[in-house]
């Protein structure tokens, strides 16, 4: 599982999750271009990409991840008002989300593969 999130702590709450969950973690990629780097080069099922990088958006990361198939969920705390209209289909986790939240989304992206 890629890991888009520039908020350390945060990062490392999602990876522990997703490591509860039994998925390894690439990253966390903390800002845009190395964010877009290991989406064109790391080997991985699924991403969680925070909207917000430090005052960049992850936009051209889920567009990437779009034209390779990739699926992924957004994680914000601005909800959807936070999306660009081109993505306001994607699933989105408001911060902060739970545990079974993120296993429900994993679950319902890779069961749609």
């Amino acid at each position: 599982m890629l890991v888009v999130e520039d908020e350390a702590l945060v990062a490392m709450l999602v990876e522990d999750m997703l490591g509860e969950l039994g998925h390894e973690v690439v990253g966390p990629a903390m800002r845009l271009a190395p964010a877009l780097k290991m989406a064109r080069e790391e080997i991985f099922d699924f991403a969680i990409l925070d909207v917000n990088l430090a005052n960049e958006q992850s936009f051209p990361v889920a567009q990437l991840l779009q034209e390779k198939g990739t699926p992924f969920v957004f994680a914000t705390g601005y909800g959807l008002r936070g999306l660009d209209e081109r993505f306001r289909g994607i699933m989105t986790l408001q911060k902060p989300f739970l545990l079974q939240e993120l296993a429900d989304a994993i679950s319902v992206l890779l069961a749609c593969e």
